[in-house]
């Protein structure tokens, strides 16, 4: 059965949005806030009531509608329970309101959870990919009685129970990593182990950007990854929803193709994620887009993940809010990736940790959700 014959309304957020005020209880979310299963009040765009009223007539969310994801990482879908507040939306999030006769909310959500690569692969776009709500009111899903939906739902919830159960367990072995840090070298703001404090220019062998306009050399089969700012984050680059691409033979591609060890920080939007390039995404060659920065360090002097895990400390974190207080929109040059400051305790012990590290990435690979 298709969307359109499954819903009784399917609205899209505010392509316009207002601008935010610094607070207030009018609340107006994005994407990333709705993940799977879950629908998050990190970070909202605070409305005045004025605008709120505004925006809130064009999507009107309710219990049971299922939120799904349409601009940037598609096909997130989450229900909206009876313990959130008011929302509005923005342009990235569809708001389906599901025929109470037909389906609930609850079913449809996994029934699109299980779309997800059907609406990856009808998306849209160079920058920022997308689909558009005609396409998704076209997705034909399976509708069985409500019985049977009861449960599958029970099944499927059972399963979920399970999965954020083992998620947990990984956030505690994350929490360990950032003690262990702590542990080692202290406090990165108040230093109090006296550790030297260098500028990170002088270990670095090689620094560039990404490149600009590749959408031409894009692919869709496996091929050279195409690494962008959604692949970058806590100390680590993964490979979800990869872009692939078939470098051209140039200096451009020279330049920005990475090598095993070469630290990634996001320049622009989102500052400061960071990732360090392990051999086999090196191996399987790689290169950067715009909004990310490559670091070559001098790796006998200083470990890029200590670096990449010393940067995402709120030492590291307060530097990239420093460095970016005069700019509307959010941006690092050169100059202030090279003027990082970065407390440097002796190799042997940046090393020990990261042997502690890898000990701990071993035991999450043990707890993954199955």
């Amino acid at each position: 059965m298709l969307i359109k014959d499954i819903c009784s309304t399917i609205t899209e957020g505010s392509h316009n949005p207002p601008k935010g005020i610094k607070s207030s209880s009018y609340l107006m979310l994005s994407s990333k806030n709705v993940l799977d299963d879950k629908i998050t009040l990190d970070e909202p765009r605070f409305l005045s009531k004025e605008d709120f009223e505004k925006e809130n007539k064009r999507t009107d969310v309710k219990c049971d509608d299922v939120l799904l994801t349409i601009v940037g990482t598609v096909g997130r879908a989450a229900v909206v329970s009876n313990d959130l507040p008011p929302f509005a939306l923005q342009r990235s999030v569809a708001v389906l309101h599901p025929d109470e006769n037909v389906c609930s909310g609850r079913y449809l959500m996994y029934a699109l959870r299980g779309k997800r690569s059907y609406i990856e692969r009808h998306s849209k776009g160079v920058a920022q990919k997308g689909i558009y709500l005609k396409e998704v009111a076209e997705i034909d899903l399976p509708v069985p009685s409500k019985e049977i939906q009861g449960q599958i739902i029970e099944k499927l919830d059972k399963v979920n129970s399970v999965i954020k159960c083992r998620q947990l367990e990984l956030e505690k072995f994350d929490d360990l990593i950032k003690a262990r840090f702590v542990e080692m070298f202290g406090d990165t703001v108040t230093n109090p182990l006296g550790w030297e404090e260098h500028r990170l220019d002088e270990y670095i062998d090689f620094l560039t950007s990404g490149s600009r306009g590749w959408a031409q050399y894009f692919v869709d089969e496996e091929n050279e990854l195409f690494i962008t700012i959604k692949n970058v984050k806590n100390n680590h680059i993964t490979l979800d929803n990869i872009q692939y691409v078939d470098a051209p033979n140039n200096k451009e591609a020279e330049r920005t193709k990475v090598k095993a060890g070469d630290l990634l920080i996001s320049i622009t939007a989102d500052l400061g994620r960071t990732g360090v390039v392990d051999s086999n995404i090196a191996e399987k060659g790689a290169y950067i887009n715009q909004h990310l920065s490559l670091v070559r360090l001098d790796k006998g002097r200083i470990n890029p993940f200590y670096v990449s895990f010393f940067l995402e400390t709120e030492g590291g974190k307060r530097q990239f809010d420093s460095k970016n207080q005069n700019g509307v929109k959010a941006g690092l040059n050169f100059e202030a990736i090279k003027s990082l400051k970065i407390l440097v305790p002796p190799l042997e012990m940046q090393e020990t940790y990261l042997e502690f590290v890898k000990a701990t990435d071993k035991l999450k690979l043990k707890a993954q959700p199955i």
